[in-house]
């Protein structure tokens, strides 16, 4: 049997509202930051994440000398294995 919800859910599941960590054992990075700490995640695109908090935690990768930020542990991996398509995402 299939729960609707992991079926529908990605590397970082963000549909709660700002919990400390989701049910995944994943920390939510989408905290209540002024705008200009807010980017997107270039492997889940559209996914909101705050740079002081992915930092915080190492949630980030430098390629071609720009900053990456990522909304899970599990897209610093994909970002890794393929820089160059996840980086022409936030082109």
């Amino acid at each position: 049997m299939t729960n609707d919800l992991e079926a529908t859910s990605s590397c970082c599941s963000t549909s709660a509202a700002n919990p400390p960590a989701a049910g995944n054992g994943r920390e939510n990075l989408m905290g209540a930051s002024a705008s200009a700490d807010m980017t997107t995640c270039p492997v889940m695109v559209g996914n909101p994440v705050s740079k002081t908090a992915a930092e915080a935690v190492g949630l980030y990768r430098d390629y071609e000398g720009e900053r990456y930020y990522f909304c899970c542990a599990g897209c610093g991996p994909a970002f890794d294995a393929d820089p160059a398509k996840y980086a022409a995402n936030m082109a």
